[in-house]
């Protein structure tokens, strides 16, 4: 049995490489797990970084001196920045406000139609409705409850909220500007000849540039767009309902299908079941849609060909681990966990993974 357990670690680390590049993984997994919320200025401004990447490259490629593309990145990151903090954000806080506040009317109305149920359908009964809207009642005021405790045990935070909205841009600047340094700085920690970690960055750096940038594109897209549509039908919270949707398309399958109950049931209450519930019904169905069909596709050129159950299991477990970031890295980070599966050794130096038949490329510096 030791000699079998010997043989299989032989295998799977018979390369510096292959050691280097777990603990570099085990090391990473470890830090967002312990150091997560500390580290979230850190990572979000290279998300951010990596999403400005994009622009960069395609003035350059059309001759635009480098300086000119990172300032033209870096002024459109800090309007949309500093748009998203000062002027979207106020209007939801404001419109989650007048909600919670509004919680006890809706919860009238919404009863007042669920008793209307019993007489249509004999499959509920007036008990049952009772029920779930003492149950519902119970939930909605402890839920009221935490939103205060919560807004009151933030105060102190809103210092560090500051000093995050200051920190951020600075780190998304330097991280433009310096990226060859700072990338050519941790290339020197690694070992010289690095093919498994050359495969690996080949295989997802396009998968990983795509689905950043496509699905920060895609949340403006159809967050804009659900935004103007439900202000144009005057639906009551369409800015906090907007910004839910456009949010929504990080979670693949879940995010679409749970984000749909609060938008109807906003409809319902305030129109009832009239043409203008039918109205919301057939443009919120039109922007998901178009969504899925139209936009997804033309942004998303670099399919990550992993099954959907796999994608669900991905979005749980990294968001049970991470949270927000966990969900939306889920899909990278299970194409990373693919792809080192994929381009790791399966034997030792008889298969002809060795360092010195390796290709000769390494991990690029840009």
């Amino acid at each position: 049995m030791l000699n079998i357990i010997r043989t299989w670690i032989n295998r799977l680390f018979a390369e510096e490489e292959t050691v280097v590049l777990l603990l570099l993984v085990t090391a990473a997994l470890v830090m967002i797990v312990t150091l997560g919320n500390v580290l979230t200025p850190l990572i979000a401004s290279l998300v951010f970084a990596f999403m400005m990447q994009g622009l960069i490259l395609q003035m350059t490629r059309r001759g635009a001196p480098r300086w000119f593309a990172i300032t033209v990145a870096y002024l459109l990151f800090m309007t949309m920045f500093f748009g998203f903090i000062f002027g979207l954000m106020p209007l939801v806080w404001k419109q989650l406000t007048a909600l919670i506040q509004e919680l006890p009317t809706l919860l009238r109305q919404l009863q007042q139609s669920l008793l209307l149920l019993p007489s249509r359908s004999e499959l509920v009964s007036e008990a049952q409705v009772r029920e779930l809207v003492g149950v519902a009642g119970a939930e909605l005021g402890k839920f009221g409850q935490r939103i205060v405790s919560f807004s009151i045990a933030q105060i102190p935070n809103l210092l560090g909220l500051l000093i995050y909205i200051v920190l951020v841009p600075i780190l998304v600047f330097f991280f433009l500007k310096d990226k060859d340094q700072i990338l050519g700085w941790m290339a020197g920690f690694l070992p010289a000849k690095r093919p498994l970690m050359t495969k690996v960055w080949s295989e997802m750096n396009d998968q990983v540039a795509n689905y950043v940038r496509g699905k920060g594109i895609e949340i403006v897209i159809v967050g804009v767009a659900t935004y103007v549509s439900f202000v144009w039908m005057q639906l009551n919270y369409a800015a906090l309902l907007a910004l839910l949707v456009g949010l929504s398309v990080v979670i693949p399958y879940i995010g679409a299908a749970v984000v749909t109950v609060p938008v109807l049931l906003v409809g319902y209450l305030q129109w009832g079941t009239g043409s203008e519930f039918y109205t919301l019904l057939l443009v919120y169905g039109i922007v998901q849609g178009l969504d899925g069909n139209v936009l997804v596709p033309l942004l998303f050129s670099e399919v990550v060909n992993m099954h959907p159950v796999a994608i669900i299991v991905s979005v749980l477990v990294f968001g049970g681990i991470w949270g927000l970031w966990g969900v939306f890295f889920a899909i990278p980070l299970a194409t990373l966990i693919k792809a080192i599966l994929n381009a790791w050794p399966t034997s030792g130096p008889a298969s002809g993974y060795t360092s010195d038949s390796a290709p000769k490329e390494e991990v690029s510096a840009s």
